[in-house]
């Protein structure tokens, strides 16, 4: 007998089993692309909040009668949150922390694009980062709203992208083991994965519409 041959049809059919294992593995995660693009973009926009509201500190501290361009109205006022203590927790102004942080936050997105393998000990340190940035602007949202009595428009940018970010960033790490979580739990929380940060948002902005409603209801 002729042994049997394994010609160009047999590599075919194996590798075509082998691409369909993986789009299957690829359509029950988190597809990289995704978190990529929200990293980068987050990482950008972040950036360019904490750039503008660094430039806008140095225009305050050189004179204190400038009005910076995000002081809309008495409510949307970042003038008036930047000449509190709040805005100097750490002994610096607070977006320098922004600026130092977003454009890692971007580099890494961009990294996740071009397919480069980053190990497990980054994105666990990304997520230590992400974890400390979203408890930070949740301070400071309470900061704002029931202690200083006002808003910065360009620092709500930051928490919505802060918010976006540590969702995602969570779980893109619970999808992939680098957090330890059960299989079913995080298949179900991929399927819905806008949800969590959509929910968390309106919340808050639930929380800003009820404590500043006087004032809303001056506009209508």
């Amino acid at each position: 007998m002729k042994p049997a041959r394994t010609g160009p049809a047999d590599g075919r059919t194996a590798v075509s089993v082998h691409e369909q294992a993986e789009e299957s593995t690829s359509t029950a995660a988190l597809p990289d692309r995704l978190i990529g693009w929200i990293l980068t973009i987050g990482g950008l926009v972040g950036a360019l909040a904490a750039f503008v509201l660094a430039v806008e500190k140095i225009a305050l501290l050189k004179d204190p009668a400038y009005t910076p361009t995000c002081s809309i109205n008495p409510l949307l006022s970042c003038g008036s949150i930047m000449s509190t203590d709040q805005a100097e927790v750490f002994g610096f102004p607070n977006p320098l922390i922004g600026l130092a942080t977003f454009p890692v936050v971007a580099a890494t997105g961009a990294a996740v694009l071009a397919r480069v393998h980053l190990p497990r000990w980054w994105w666990l340190a990304l997520q230590a980062g992400a974890t400390f940035g979203v408890g930070f602007v949740h301070w400071l949202f309470f900061q704002s709203l029931y202690r200083i009595g006002a808003l910065c428009p360009y620092c709500m940018v930051v928490w919505v992208v802060m918010i976006v970010l540590f969702s995602y960033l969570t779980l893109h790490n619970l999808d992939r083991g680098h957090l330890p979580a059960p299989r079913r739990a995080t298949d179900a929380l991929v399927r819905v994965h806008s949800v969590v940060p959509t929910l968390w948002l309106l919340l808050l902005a639930a929380l800003i519409g009820v404590e500043f409603w006087s004032y809303w209801r001056t506009l209508i």
